[in-house]
């Protein structure tokens, strides 16, 4: 068993005294052991005030909160650098003195307090601990939420397709009552009564590819396919019958193909919005509402105009180039993200327009202006899970009077739509995504129930 610094002090004490002793009456010392003597004194000496420092050391540990590991620094500096090391292992002899065990003595020229280092050896230098490559960028690009409108918010990295097939289903009814004549008493009318019931089904199959240009610019195009279906109760106008009739009339083919571009304006970040400008033109791929054959015998207005003034066939596209600028706003605000846009539609006029009639006759309507359309949207979007999103909204169309000639067409005004929206998202995979929105129509002119479904694909 080991003996503390005080015994051994002590039996190197009792040795020299004994010597001393036994030695007594006879002839003086020699000269080595008179050197000897003085060297183990200043031994106990030197050991005593090494004694005296480990008590305040101790005393001062006690009272003092545990210390912090050597490598404390190099843990610090290396979290979050992505490098994965592990923090350096301790210096040896980093160990507190006060812990350290005396050792024991090998001879009375060297005794066991000799094993007792004087002070503690200072820490070795902390090595710097160089990073291993940067941590990750942040993402610049605005945060994905379930979509409701037709444009984007989130643009395609470059490099990337997102090849989106899509579906979307339209339903509207209205009812028209108009009076042709005048009333002598309230009860009594001298003219004819045009009523007509519109029930009006609208199918879409798109096909529309994204590529990303640059991480901030994008460009899409985007091919329909449509099929319409209306049915129509009415009774044949400036005619004196009082039978009703049910014209059914539907087409099908393709729509107007799509181009557009987007590019996002700022970086944006957490608490600070995204701005994101686009432009899109439409074409007049599909099928001319002036080209479909109108159910008027010889002309469908002016004097002499019989029929119901309906299609035969439905159109499938505008018959109008259009081109639209727009600005999505996009501002996160954890757990929520909020959205929006502004866009204008520009239908550009066309001159010489027909319209063909009962018998193949063209009847001449000269220069024909659709009005412009002034919209705007707004939602929030929040994200359920990892996976799933739900978003909330509103779409808002202010539709220009229609002109034809220069003049305004009769009976045309400006219309309102204005449509609730409630969209969906699920992320079936890294690169697939299933995105859902319903529509419901707030105005009379707007359809009362759509429905749109779209699966993008990333490349």
């Amino acid at each position: 068993m080991q003996k503390s610094g005080w015994g051994w002090q002590g039996a190197g004490l009792a040795a020299v005294l004994f010597s001393s002793q036994s030695h007594a009456g006879q002839a003086p010392a020699a000269p080595d052991l008179q050197a000897e003597l003085s060297a183990v004194r200043q031994e106990l000496a030197e050991q005593r005030r090494q004694l005296d420092a480990l008590r305040r050391e101790l005393a001062a540990q006690r009272g003092a909160p545990p210390a912090m590991p050597a490598n404390a620094g190099q843990l610090g500096d290396a979290r979050g650098t992505g490098n994965g090391q592990a923090a350096a292992a301790p210096a040896p002899g980093t160990a507190p003195a006060a812990l350290a065990s005396p050792a024991r003595p090998k001879a009375a020229a060297a005794p066991a307090a000799a094993a007792v280092q004087p002070n503690p050896p200072a820490p070795a230098p902390r090595p710097q601990v160089a990073a291993v490559g940067k941590p990750p960028e942040r993402d610049k690009r605005p945060p994905q939420v379930a979509p409701l409108f037709e444009q984007p918010g989130v643009l395609t990295p470059r490099g990337k397709y997102i090849l989106e097939p899509g579906f979307q289903f339209g339903y509207s009814s209205s009812n028209r009552v108009a009076l042709v004549g005048y009333t002598v008493i309230p009860a009594l009318l001298i003219g004819l009564v045009d009523v007509r019931e519109v029930k009006r089904n609208t199918s879409t199959a798109s096909l529309t590819m994204r590529t990303g240009i640059t991480n901030r610019l994008e460009a899409e195009l985007r091919a329909p396919y449509v099929y319409r279906s209306d049915a129509t109760v009415s009774r044949e106008i400036f005619t004196g019958t009082s039978v009703e009739r049910v014209f059914d009339t539907s087409g099908r083919g393709a729509g107007d193909a799509e181009v557009a571009a987007r590019y996002q304006v700022n970086n944006g970040g957490p608490d600070k919005g995204y701005y994101v400008a686009g432009l899109r033109f439409k074409s007049r791929t599909g099928q001319d509402p002036f080209e479909v054959v109108t159910d008027c015998s010889k002309r469908c207005i002016g004097d002499n105009a019989t029929g119901t003034g309906l299609p035969l066939e439905l159109p499938t596209g505008s018959g109008f180039y259009s081109l639209q600028p727009s600005l999505t706003w996009l501002f996160p605000s954890d757990p929520a993200v909020f959205f929006g846009s502004i866009s204008y539609l520009h239908n550009f006029k066309r001159s010489n327009v027909s319209r063909t009639v009962l018998g193949g006759e063209q009847e001449f309507l000269g220069e024909v202006k659709p009005g412009d359309i002034i919209g705007f949207n707004f939602g929030m979007g929040l994200a359920l899970n990892d996976k799933a999103s739900l978003s909330l909204g509103y779409d808002h169309n202010s539709i220009a009077r229609t002109h034809q000639g220069g003049a305004p067409v009769p009976g045309s005004v400006r219309t309102q739509l204005g449509t609730l929206l409630l969209g969906y998202s699920y992320r079936l995979s890294d690169k697939r995504t299933l995105n859902v929105s319903l529509g419901a129509g707030l105005t009379r002119d707007t359809p009362d129930v759509s429905l749109s479904v779209r699966l993008p694909t990333t490349y």
